[in-house]
């Protein structure tokens, strides 16, 4: 492989996924392979921007988010995809990486499903790399699980594999179904355990860990069956008894892990009520206290009141959101 020792820059953006069947639990932590598959919705409403230059001056990787240098695992994350792509384009000069995010990071708000499909599509295009959907996809996948999906817009299926080249994520035909996701905005400050971190103890000590690992086998086929059919109302009861079970096992894990506020229940209660009077909502939630709620677009406004007013929380009304794209090519 050459060595390549000029300038390059490239822009890329990249739009949150949330999971409908989640994605929960490693078996391989280097090649960040699942123990399950799990099926996304991108959103329109949230999304990173994140600009490469790998730069033959630069002493050392610079990385900074919003404005602010990163440091510690945070940097040591991106510095280490950063090396991936680097053995994979032969360059051998250091980066300057500046992301930008309009949602809030590190609130279980699949941020990093965002910021590391934005920086696989910039990163691998500044490093002379031209990859298909599917080879950004399993780069992508090396950064964050879930970004692996943002790669795709619409609904996206990350299949779990069995190696490297078996673990990437695609597109889900989807019938022009259109639903929003109000998004309750609980707290959007720093969670008080990682996800990764999270994840391992669940899956390392949480007895109700594998009896949910095969029932989201099952949530699974049937999620791209009713996304195929545009059915919303199959696609919630499947999302939301998912992600409940997703968080029993972490309550089950030893020590327990628990990001569900009072808020965040008083926000689920408000959503067994809007069904009660006839309105499909639906929850979500990835690891944090905030909720998705899938609803049709026409009751986006009295979902978010109730939802609002519920937890007196702000909420953002999110539709289905576009691919990750290039927005500077080197």
């Amino acid at each position: 492989m050459p060595v390549m020792t000029g300038d390059a820059q490239a822009t890329a953006v990249a739009h949150v996924n949330v999971a409908l069947v989640k994605y929960w639990g490693k078996r391989d932590a280097e090649l960040v392979l699942p123990c399950t598959g799990s099926l996304s919705m991108t959103l329109d409403a949230f999304w990173t921007t994140t600009t490469v230059r790998f730069c033959a001056e630069a002493g050392d990787d610079q990385v900074t988010l919003d404005g602010v240098p990163l440091a510690g695992g945070p940097r040591r994350r991106v510095t280490e995809f950063l090396d991936l792509v680097r053995s994979r384009t032969g360059r051998i000069g250091k980066a300057v990486v500046d992301s930008a995010n309009t949602v809030p990071t590190g609130a279980g708000l699949a941020s990093s499903s965002s910021g590391f499909a934005a920086l696989a599509m910039a990163a691998s295009s500044a490093g002379g790399l031209d990859l298909d959907a599917t080879a950004l996809s399993r780069l992508a996948r090396r950064g964050s699980g879930s970004a692996s999906r943002s790669v795709f817009g619409g609904f996206a299926l990350w299949h779990a594999g069995q190696d490297d080249a078996s673990s990437y994520a695609e597109p889900v035909p989807s019938a022009g179904f259109e639903p929003v996701m109000v998004v309750a905005l609980v707290d959007t400050g720093h969670k008080s355990v990682h996800s990764r971190d999270a994840m391992q103890r669940t899956v390392e000590s949480s007895p109700l860990y594998w009896a949910w690992a095969d029932s989201a086998a099952v949530d699974l086929t049937q999620m791209r069956c009713a996304v195929a059919r545009g059915d919303l109302d199959a696609v919630g009861e499947i999302a939301e008894r998912n992600a409940l079970g997703m968080h029993a096992t972490m309550l089950a894990a030893r020590p327990a892990i628990r990001y569900l506020a009072p808020a965040t229940v008083a926000v689920l209660d408000s959503v067994l009520e809007l069904r009660r009077a006839g309105v499909s909502a639906y929850a979500t939630m990835d690891a944090g206290p905030n909720v998705k709620v899938l609803c049709h677009r026409a009751d986006a406004d009295v979902v978010a009141e109730a939802v609002s007013a519920s937890a007196g929380c702000p909420t953002a009304v999110a539709g289905v959101g576009p691919a990750a794209r290039l927005v500077v090519k080197p």
